[in-house]
């Protein structure tokens, strides 16, 4: 029989993910085998012909566990899935029994199962497959992400501890991630002394970077659903700054900070010139990350060949400028497996800022 881990958050973008990430990196220095399942999956995407999370896949793909992907989502949600469990055409009984099944076959194989669920502890209510209750199914000991700070922070935990103490499920620790560097072991001592009375362990989680809260250029492509034309290696490159091509060419190229994304509609020949030349100069290539290209107006066919001809990264989308900037504002990133620049940033700051021994004790 394994050790499992059932990983939890107190709401959306608090770091589970990263979480699950570092700790299957720092497990397999640990055991021999290790696994992964994402009992209930809200995101899907497709992995050959099978319906999948999409943290599944980034797993299965990252840590080579590709034989294992018709374990590791057992439930998807797809389009229709809660109007057809409304309905009566999908079972509760028969949820719970591929997701405990899928766990006990990964529990032969494995020496250490990494468990994340989705979201705030009652995500997955309206299938009768919360959090909570699939922990307590599981009989897996919970650990729960928290973002940073103190009220809100103690608040969160409180909100989603009530859910998880109603269903029995057994939480041992707390990690408060995305700490500010100076402020680390003031916040984390001070949730500690929130919690003293309640048994609850708190520890820290990552500090805060903004490597992994940017987004690649991938991701900016998949968000749209558009191509990026770029080598591959480009793609993972992350957008530190996103500057609107609305001012001159010259102030634009004077604003211009550490990989930065510029905006700019295809009518702005002399900017879209300016800015492609300069890319062939390895101090703006820095700073340059790339174009997208916006509007419905075609590109005069110079200035397309320039744009072309420089090799600088771009995606031509047809919405307006400003459609495409509140886009990019208003979206989260989600690492995914062509995210190679943050995969090996957590690995490597795992091992600094992740106290692996003090979770595996937990257990």
């Amino acid at each position: 029989m394994s050790k499992k881990l059932y990983i939890a958050a107190t709401g959306q973008n608090c770091g589970k993910t990263t979480m699950s990430v570092s700790l299957m990196h720092l497990a397999r220095k640990k055991y021999s085998k290790v696994g992964f399942i994402k009992p209930i999956g809200p995101k899907i995407e497709m992995f050959g012909d099978r319906m999948v999370d999409m943290d599944a896949v980034l797993m299965a793909k990252a840590y080579g566990l590709e034989e294992d992907i018709h374990l590791m989502s057992p439930v998807a949600l797809h389009k229709n899935f809660t109007k057809d469990f409304l309905a009566g055409k999908i079972r509760q009984e028969e949820l719970e029994l591929s997701v405990v099944s899928a766990v006990r076959e990964l529990e032969k194989k494995y020496d250490f199962l990494i468990i994340e669920g989705a979201g705030h502890a009652g995500v997955g209510s309206i299938i009768g497959l919360n959090n909570a209750r699939v922990a307590h199914l599981l009989e897996a000991p919970v650990v729960i992400v928290a973002g940073s700070g103190i009220g809100s922070v103690v608040d969160s935990l409180r909100l989603n501890m009530a859910l998880f103490e109603k269903e029995k499920a057994d939480v041992r620790l707390a990690v408060i991630n995305k700490v500010r560097y100076d402020k680390r072991n003031q916040i984390i001592d001070l949730v500690r002394l929130a919690f003293a009375d309640s048994g609850l362990k708190i520890t820290g989680g990552f500090n805060y970077s903004p490597i992994l809260a940017n987004p690649t250029l991938g991701h900016i492509s998949r968000l749209f659903g558009l191509p990026l034309r770029a080598k591959p290696k480009e793609r993972s490159r992350i957008i530190h700054d996103i500057q609107l091509g609305a001012a001159s060419s010259q102030r634009v190229v004077d604003s211009l900070l550490e990989d930065t994304l510029v905006v700019v509609t295809g009518s702005r020949d002399e900017l879209l010139v300016t800015i492609s030349s300069l890319y062939h100069i390895p101090e703006y290539q820095e700073k340059i990350a790339g174009l997208i290209i916006t509007g419905r107006n075609p590109v005069s066919e110079i200035s397309q060949k320039i744009v072309e001809d420089s090799g600088i990264p771009y995606i031509r989308i047809l919405e307006t400028t400003a459609d495409v900037y509140t886009a990019l504002s208003e979206d989260v990133a989600k690492i995914t497996v062509e995210d190679v620049e943050k995969l090996n940033w957590i690995k490597d700051h795992a091992e600094k800022e992740i106290d692996f021994d003090a979770i595996d004790s937990i257990l």
